[in-house]
């Protein structure tokens, strides 16, 4: 039986490639600054995404890098470390659903549907965030993460072909 590995970059790796990969581990944090107010009384975020196209040009790895590296500032601005591994969480299954041959954008609605529990109970239990503020906070990110899964979609092919 031959195993299919899911888990390596597939990148030719050059300056171009490496500094794509830091771009997208670190701008993240620019973009956690960032977010955009809805009539229906949520925010939706921006960093979510390069963090999929990380998940979608370098696999889990990438997504885990990138989610990890970029919720840096939004941890330390929220004295909430835990944003970080729940990013890294998001990022790496994107990644990793992706490269088992799911749409882009399933990929990213079934790492989300991983991420939210350990979003809602380390908020809840160990950040000691009010419920109602968790529960909004839950929706505003299914709908930014479909949102920049769909915009991902569309355009980490392009991302990719930049670094080939």
């Amino acid at each position: 039986m031959i195993y299919k590995n899911i888990f390596p970059f597939d990148i030719k790796w050059s300056f171009k490639s490496v500094s794509l990969l830091v771009f997208l581990a670190l701008f993240p944090n620019l973009l956690g600054m960032v977010n955009i107010s809805t009539s229906w009384g949520f925010k939706i975020h921006l960093f979510q995404y390069l963090v999929f196209i990380a998940a979608a040009v370098y696999g889990p790895f990438g997504g885990l890098i990138s989610g990890g590296f970029g919720s840096l500032f939004t941890a330390v601005f929220l004295n909430n470390p835990y944003i970080i591994v729940g990013n890294m969480i998001l990022g790496f299954f994107a990644g990793w659903f992706f490269r088992k041959g799911i749409n882009l954008i399933a990929a990213v609605f079934f790492a989300y549907l991983i991420h939210m529990p350990w979003l809602w109970l380390t908020d809840v239990y160990l950040a000691g965030m009010p419920i109602k503020i968790v529960n909004g906070v839950v929706i505003a990110l299914f709908f930014s993460d479909l949102v920049w899964a769909l915009a991902a979609y569309y355009s980490y092919k392009t991302v990719k072909l930049g670094v080939s």
